[in-house]
């Protein structure tokens, strides 16, 4: 995905400052209690909470932590029985399709903040399901492409990775979601060092944007992956990566 890839990189570069921040760390454990409640305690026979611990891990999220938010989200009574998933759907900038996964205790409050800030970026909110069909979900994982080759990504094919792809120095590794552990486990095994795994909605179509529009789509993007709530954000643009490494400079 031209530009899609290099933004990935931009944002994990952006992330080694940002985990440093407490609010990071919230949303974090956020997502650890949910998958705990959900799934149960165990990351060994709960998929979802193991894909939350490795994710904390990978952020430097210190044990006791983790731990913590596990015991809380397992725990009868504790405020994760509050926190419930909502997934929002809307347009930004040029048409693009974007969704927003987030964690709230508050479902107005944080629809109303994510409307908000849709607005005032030159996008809007949509109905439940407008946007939707334009993804599916994937495992992806990012590696470093100036370190590795692709044939140093081979045991991620081996473990059912569905495909590989390089853009502007990232190789991005797609799978099927119930594949993303074991194809993480056959890249460390093979002393593939990851810059980062998660399950993410990607798109099926794109939308191409101009370089007039990317700075608007991008201030949105960024507004609402630092709103408390949201856990995660999934858009179809088609940028140049030369264009997106100028605005992410400005």
């Amino acid at each position: 995905m031209s530009g899609h890839s290099k933004w990935a990189s931009i944002k994990h570069k952006k992330a080694v400052v940002d985990q440093r921040r407490g609010a990071h760390f919230t949303k974090l454990a956020r997502a650890i209690q949910v998958a705990a409640r959900e799934g149960g305690g165990d990351p060994d026979s709960n998929a979802a909470l193991a894909l939350a611990v490795q994710k904390a891990r990978d952020a430097s999220m210190p044990k006791d932590n983790i731990e913590r938010a596990i015991a809380k989200g397992t725990g009868a009574g504790t405020d994760a029985d509050a926190i419930e998933t909502v997934v929002y759907e809307g347009y930004g900038p040029a048409g693009v399709a974007i969704l927003v996964e987030a964690l709230t205790d508050n479902r107005n409050r944080t629809g109303s903040e994510v409307r908000h800030i849709f607005s005032k970026s030159g996008g809007n909110l949509g109905e439940p399901g407008s946007v939707a069909w334009q993804f599916e979900k994937k495992g992806t994982v990012v590696v470093d492409a100036e370190r590795f080759s692709e044939d140093d990504l081979m045991p991620a094919i081996e473990a059912g990775a569905e495909d590989i792809s390089s853009d502007e120095g990232v190789w991005e590794i797609v799978s099927e979601p119930g594949d993303l552990t074991a194809v993480r486990e056959a890249l460390e095994q093979a002393g593939i060092a990851i810059d980062s795994a998660e399950l993410a909605m990607r798109p099926t179509t794109q939308v191409r944007v101009e370089e007039a529009d990317v700075a608007k789509l991008m201030r949105l993007i960024e507004q609402l992956e630092e709103q408390d709530d949201v856990n995660a954000v999934h858009a179809n643009f088609d940028v140049d990566a030369d264009v997106l490494e100028r605005v992410a400079a400005a």
